[in-house]
């Protein structure tokens, strides 16, 4: 009997015994929601399993459990609990209940990131970049060379960030076109044509978007954010049609090019009209920038709840542990939802005015997700403003969007349940 009550109890501490880690994604127990990112990312790099628990816990990550896992997340200072393989059971049992909107979604691969940035250092940043070095996620930096040279079949996944497709520098003209960094600016983007062979920084800028476009077809993911998002779709409406007036590329635009536009071209927005005026810090109404009348103590957005057992990506992209985040502004701040395509996803709304700031749509084989602002935590980013410190907004929702789109690619394909 006594060695039957030592097996027994043997088993028992067996059962007992942790492995794995959960790294909650809630608002009171996760001191670093960012670096938490990063931390999933560095197991998966090292052949980890993982899994993304959708809306348990405000997205919680499951880990094996490893001296080296707890060591990292103890460096970084994320926090983590050792569960039973007992709890991790009642865990997976609590979110499989077809009465709970959750999901478990196993991340296999950690995603080739690449980041499109010039090489010169800009007047500006890029919360992307900033965001990515804050939670130590490898990544890339690319720009027209190295797509143009098809450089992008490398990669997974593609940012995208203040630039300008259409090859008007930004619409900086009126405000900055004695500075040099404007000067050096155009200087080297028109340098930059010539040696890829076009005569115009728009014709090549163009080209560039087109690449993007056949990436995101193929089945590449891409991410954009302020002027990226709508100057990428204006210059694929734009395809062969001069809308540059001559500050910008020496010879006046075309006449009546608005009614030359083809907004099949475009991944998200539809029927937009261009601004025309050279001297107007705007490309499109599509921006609500001009048209928004609300105080910085009132701007949030409200994420959309989506079903994680039916709609496991949108709800990837959501996952926060909160559905209000603070509004933040940029050269693009926020869509105009009449303008968005029937066919795209809204995931965020602001509820003063019904403005767009977060959607995703798929194109061929492949996704992207536009989300208007510049620095989620710095309201109104000037030129030449320092760049934001995250050791100060470790626990961001802005950011963890962000983070979402940089982490959904891993996700394992699953067969659609229709």
């Amino acid at each position: 009997m006594k060695k039957g009550l030592y097996f027994i109890l043997l088993l028992l501490s067996f059962s007992a015994k942790a492995s794995f880690i959960l790294l909650p994604m809630d608002e009171t127990t996760q001191q670093n929601h960012l670096k938490a990112y990063g931390i999933t990312y560095w197991c998966l790099s090292r052949d980890y399993k993982a899994s993304w628990l959708l809306n348990y816990r405000g997205g919680s990550f499951l880990l094996p459990d490893a001296d080296e896992i707890r060591k990292e997340c103890k460096i970084r200072g994320v926090s983590f609990e050792i569960i039973s393989d007992g709890e991790e059971a009642s865990i997976l049992n609590e979110i499989s209940s077809p009465s709970q909107n959750m999901e478990s979604v196993i991340l296999e691969k950690a995603p080739k990131i690449a980041v499109y940035t010039p090489k010169g250092k800009q007047p500006w940043d890029d919360a992307v970049t900033l965001v990515l070095t804050y939670a130590e996620i490898p990544f890339t930096p690319i720009y027209d060379e190295e797509v143009l040279s098809d450089q992008l079949l490398l990669y997974d996944w593609l940012h995208l960030h203040h630039e300008d497709f259409t090859g008007q520098y930004g619409k900086f003209y009126a405000a900055y076109k004695t500075t040099p960094w404007y000067i050096d600016q155009k200087r080297d983007s028109e340098a930059l044509a010539a040696k890829l062979g076009y005569d115009k920084v728009s014709k090549e800028k163009g080209a560039v978007a087109k690449k993007i476009r056949d990436f995101v077809i193929g089945g590449g993911f891409m991410f954009a954010m302020c002027s990226a998002t709508d100057s990428f779709d204006i210059a694929l409406a734009a395809d062969g049609v001069d809308i540059c007036e001559a500050m910008f590329d020496g010879d006046p635009s075309e006449s009546n090019y608005q009614s030359k536009l083809n907004y099949g071209n475009s991944f998200a927005f539809k029927n937009f009209t261009l601004e025309r005026k050279p001297e107007v810090y705007e490309f499109s109404n599509i921006d609500m920038t001009m048209k928004r009348r609300i105080p910085m103590e009132k701007d949030y957005f409200t994420l959309m709840e989506f079903s994680a057992k039916w709609d496991p990506i949108p709800s990837m992209l959501c996952q926060n542990h909160t559905q209000l985040v603070k509004g933040f502004m940029g050269q693009t701040t926020s869509f105009d939802a009449s303008l968005v395509k029937s066919n795209v996803l809204v995931m965020g709304t602001c509820e003063l005015n019904g403005e767009a700031r977060y959607i995703h749509g798929e194109k061929g084989k492949g996704m992207f997700t536009f989300f208007g602002g510049h620095d989620p935590e710095d309201f109104q980013h000037q030129v030449g403003d320092p760049p934001t410190v995250l050791d100060l907004h470790p626990n961001s929702p802005g950011y963890r969007l962000i983070l979402n789109n940089v982490l959904f690619p891993a996700a394992k394909k699953k067969k659609l349940k229709t």
